[in-house]
Formats: C-alpha cells, structure tokens, sequence
C-alpha cells in the first residue's frame, strides 16, 4: 500500500531524511517512532505531497506520489500536527465544505458526515463555530476532515501534540476504533514511544534523518537489546564463574548488584545474539551437582533500545541492520 525507496530530503548541505525505505502493506497500522526533528513530519510532508523529494521514490497504493498526485490525495487522509481550519466556519459547514472538495458524491455526503461526527465525538458540537472549540475538539475536526472521503490510507502526524492526558487518551481511543475495524492502513507518527505502541505492533524508528529500525517491539529487543541473564546458584564464586565462562556463546560472566542468597552466588551473564545459554548453563550445574536457584533472561526495556537507538551512537549499525531487515522482506 505505501512503497518508500531511498526518499531523500536537503536543504542544501543537510538531509533531514536520507535514504529512507520501507513498505507498509494494506490494512497495516505502523507508529512512525523518533524524537523531534528527526525527520518525521518531513517524511510525511513528502508522502502526502505537500513537499517535494530531492530524490527518491514513494507511492501509494501503487500510485507515484509525485507524479500521481490526485490519486494519491483521492486516497490519503492526512492529519497535520497543527490543523489548518477555517476558524470562522461552524463544524458542519467546514465538513461539507471539505466533502465538496473531496469529490465525495452529493448522495453520501449526508451519511459520511454524520459517521465522522459520530465517530469523531463532534455531533453535539456540529453548530459550533470552530474559532470557539479547544485544541482538542479542533483536533477532533481535523481528525473527521481526514476520514471524510473514506480513504484507503490514513497518515496521521503527531496527533496528540500538545494535548493533556485526558485529550490524549480521547484521541487514541479515536485512532483505536479505526485499528479495530481493520479496514484502513495507517501510518501514525508520534516521539511518544508508549503512544505508539498503544495503537501498533509494528514501529518504524526514525533518527537523524535515517530509519535506523523496523520492527515489532519483540523483533527490536531481541535484535538490539543486550543478550543477557541472570543466575542464582548454590556454589563457590570460583567454580561457579569458571563453568560459566567455559560455555560456548558465553561471552561475559560479572558479580551481580543484587546480592544472593547466604551460601550461593549471582552472576549477570552475556551471551552472543542470537545465543540463549539457559540449556547449557542448566545442564553443566546439573552435571557438577550445583543447584541452581534462579535462571532467566534480563530482557531490555524498549524504552532503553529506543534511547540509544536515537541517541547517535548506534545509529550507523542500526541503520544498516535496518536496511537489512527491507532487503529481506
């Protein structure tokens, strides 16, 4: 449904995206992950053809987004972070207005107007004059103007900027009945990690220009969070230390903080990608006659990967592991 091939965006010297790929098939909701500034809102601009790319390719359901413009548009609801409204108009005025102008037939507008204010919470505020409505219900507006034509694809950016909790979780409950419905792909942007994966399995991270992730939140702990472990045995720190460090894939053995039981010792343990020890570890201190009080796996916060992931220094390796991971698909 959205097909990006190295899309890239100068101004002058500096890339504010560069080379970005990926696809996004139909019917899939993605949450476009990275700080501010990261490129973003620029990526969207570009989908949605407000901007021009200095190179690249992008289409949308098989339509080239800078040569097809009109049928892109035709099939893209899209959602700017700040809403461009005509302030002076009431709510039901603005939205046959923009059921006009999306040639959205003269016999359904009636009916796609009165689902997008059902489904957007606007119907008790439909004779209100839009100057006089919070940020949120502008939002709310805004949110019916993209889903008035009934698009194939929905590409919302930053949608709960500047909200309080309560008008934050209002418009995530918005975009969560559209997720339940299945019918619309949607590409939802936020620098809120938790935002995110509220309403996506699938996060693509975005830093510095570069898509230096993509993934599930499962896929990127196990590809870039720390392969590590934890043990608790009854045993001397001698012996113990020494038959962990004499299991292949084992690739550090260190004193834990947290102190064990009286009589055992406690190791964090790091093992290669892609190694789990658990096995290995069980079997040899079965074997030794040790016992083993505690073994489990330390998983990464994705909070943390999603830190160092944007902080610069993974950014090459992950930007390649990235791309790795498209080539693949």
């Amino acid at each position: 449904m959205i097909d990006v091939q190295d899309l890239t965006k100068e101004y002058g010297n500096v890339a504010a995206v560069s080379k970005a790929t990926f696809r996004i098939g139909a019917g899939e909701i993605v949450g476009f992950l990275g700080p501010n500034g990261a490129g973003k809102s620029t990526t969207i601009r570009m989908l949605t053809g407000y901007l021009p790319a200095t190179s690249g390719a992008a289409s949308i359901d098989g339509f080239d987004v800078f040569r097809k413009g009109n049928e892109v548009r035709a099939r893209v609801g899209y959602l700017p972070e700040n809403v461009p409204l005509y302030s002076d108009l009431r709510v039901i005025e603005f939205l046959r207005f923009r059921a006009q102008q999306k040639l959205v037939p003269a016999s359904e507008r009636r009916a796609r107007i009165d689902y997008v204010m059902s489904r957007c919470a606007l119907t008790e505020r439909q004779r209100s004059v839009i100057a006089t409505l919070s940020r949120g219900f502008r939002q709310r507006v805004g949110f019916a103007d993209a889903l008035i034509a009934n698009p194939k694809v929905l590409i919302l950016d930053e949608p709960t900027s500047g909200f309080d909790p309560l008008q934050r979780r209002e418009m995530l409950d918005l975009i969560h009945g559209l997720v339940a419905e299945g019918k619309t792909t949607i590409l939802f942007s936020s620098h809120i990690l938790s935002e995110v994966q509220a309403v996506s399995k699938r996060l693509l991270v975005i830093a510095k220009g570069k898509i230096v992730a993509d993934g599930g939140s499962e896929d990127l702990i196990r590809k870039f969070g720390e392969n590590q472990y934890h043990i608790e045995a009854l045993a001397g720190e001698a012996p113990a230390r020494e038959l962990l460090e004499s299991i292949p894939g084992i690739v550090q053995v260190a004193k834990a903080a947290e102190a064990p039981a009286p009589g055992g010792v406690r190791y964090t343990i790091t093992a290669k990608h892609g190694d789990d020890p658990r096995d290995a570890i069980s079997e040899a201190f079965m074997k030794r006659g040790i016992r083993v009080r505690e073994l489990a796996s330390d998983r990464t916060p994705l909070e943390t990967i999603f830190a160092r992931l944007v902080s610069g220094a993974e950014l090459e390796t992950a930007a390649v592991a990235a791309t790795e991971g498209v080539a693949a698909a």
